[in-house]
């Protein structure tokens, strides 16, 4: 009798467990079968949803919902706390598997090459969120000492990055953030927070209701300037086109042309100022320096030769994820990426690297929502069942589950699994049932895999 077909994904986020839905999903799932192990660096599964998503989310985070789902079939197993490039390699992938999808994501923040990003004061969006999301491997506090603050980008991102920054810690509390996070939320001196983007309303990135959830807040005060509601033949093209744009267009307006309220949290949306400096003194930041610009005609900018000083002490960089080189893998430096077609991991020599396959943001770097992942997970495993199906994969040397099992034993790696995070799930629920919260995150790696019982 046929085996069933053995799939490593490496990467227990949205887009991993996607791609294993559409496996599931598949002719093959009912013969020969499929058997899929999930690897994850971090003892708890979903990525950036439980690590990059704002905890004021819980609507986002409803998304977990669904990808139980798929980790509750039996065919699927989750091996947490495991890292690919130390703990694990190709090869030994190799070893177990008939196939490899690689669904890593991105944590890191993309460089912004102007002046002074060095600086105390200049932090990256993405360490931000890994903070005030409670990620075992970052520093439990943070400095909130400014009272006046830069956030550099117009996408989804920069608006969470605002929102907690604007909101106070109280207004915070009845989400699943942990101790230390409300303590350094609670120190939080911001009371001016200055949204920055190049381009024009028509450009900015916002989905349209992530852009609303901003006014909701009664201590943010969120204040458009309508010199900046400008729009050229191509800003005007890209409203007709896309009704998210014109959704969010028509937002700003209504925000440009009404009174400016009492809230005492003031957020202002700045269009048309390009960051060319981030100003220092001591080592420290001092302020931003932004160049004026205009729009050109196809909705793209040029500079206009006016600089203006805005009085900033901590600016945060929102413009973009990048994700991290996986050893054993050809590697795009410029997008960040695993070169593909289709899924199929492509080496120099234009070939295809046999049974590697990538899928999310490793593989089309960090654009779009999370929903987006899942055409990517079932273009790629799409192409993975045709390499199956033509004989074009590899043939494992100990294809039997318990054969990973043993090999983790062996190397002595202490692993979480499925039946682990319900556990994990179970006692951060306790932790806030005192507090008439929903749950308190556990951020320490030590307490989490305790609780999974690993």
């Amino acid at each position: 009798m046929p085996r069933p077909l053995r799939v490593a994904i490496v990467g227990a986020g949205p887009a991993g467990i996607y791609a294993a839905d559409a496996l599931l999903k598949s002719d093959v799932a009912a013969e020969p079968g499929v058997s899929i192990d999930i690897f994850e660096r971090m003892p708890a599964p979903f990525g950036l949803i439980r690590y990059g998503v704002a905890p004021d989310h819980p609507r986002i985070k409803g998304i977990i919902t669904a990808l139980h789902q798929v980790l509750d079939k039996p065919q699927v197993r989750l091996f947490g706390n495991v890292n690919y490039g130390s703990d694990v390699h190709l090869d030994d992938l190799r070893a177990f598997y008939d196939a490899v999808v690689f669904s890593t994501g991105a944590m890191a923040d993309r460089e912004l090459k102007i002046p002074g990003v060095e600086l105390d004061g200049s932090y990256g969006a993405a360490d931000f969120a890994s903070w005030y999301d409670g990620h075992p491997d970052v520093p439990r506090t943070w400095p909130l000492e400014a009272e006046k603050v830069a956030v550099l980008g117009v996408g989804n991102v920069a608006l969470d990055i605002s929102r907690i920054l604007a909101k106070t810690a109280d207004e915070l509390l009845p989400t699943e953030i942990p101790a230390n996070v409300y303590d350094g939320l609670k120190a939080n001196k911001a009371v001016e927070i200055h949204v920055f983007g190049r381009r024009g309303p028509a450009q900015a990135k916002f989905s349209p209701m992530e852009l609303r959830e901003l006014d909701h807040s009664p201590n943010i005060e969120v204040i458009v300037n309508p010199e900046d509601i400008d729009y050229d033949a191509g800003s005007i093209e890209q409203r007709r086109a896309n009704k998210q744009v014109d959704m969010v267009a028509k937002t700003l307006e209504n925000w440009a042309i009404r009174d400016v309220g009492d809230r005492p949290h003031k957020l202002y949306l700045h269009f048309f100022e390009s960051p060319v400096e981030i100003l220092g003194e001591d080592g420290k930041v001092v302020g931003l320096r932004t160049e004026r610009t205009e729009l050109d005609g196809t909705g793209n900018v040029r500079g206009t030769g006016e600089f203006k000083d805005w009085d900033v002490s901590a600016v945060y960089r929102a413009v973009g994820y990048l994700s991290d080189k996986l050893p054993k893998l050809p590697w795009d430096i410029d997008s960040g990426t695993v070169p593909d077609e289709g899924g199929r991991v492509m080496q120099e020599t234009g070939e295809h690297l046999t049974s590697t396959y990538v899928t999310g943001w490793i593989r089309r770097g960090p654009v779009g929502l999370i929903g987006h992942t899942k055409g990517d997970a079932n273009e790629t495993v799409a192409n993975l069942l045709d390499d199956f199906a033509h004989g074009r994969l590899q043939t494992p040397d100990a294809p039997a589950p318990e054969a990973v099992e043993a090999f983790l034993a062996e190397r002595e790696i202490r692993f979480t699994t499925w039946e682990g995070w319900y556990k994990l799930d179970a006692a951060e629920k306790a932790l806030g049932e005192p507090q008439g919260r929903e749950r308190v995150k556990i951020v320490e790696r030590e307490d989490m895999l305790r609780e999974s019982g690993a």
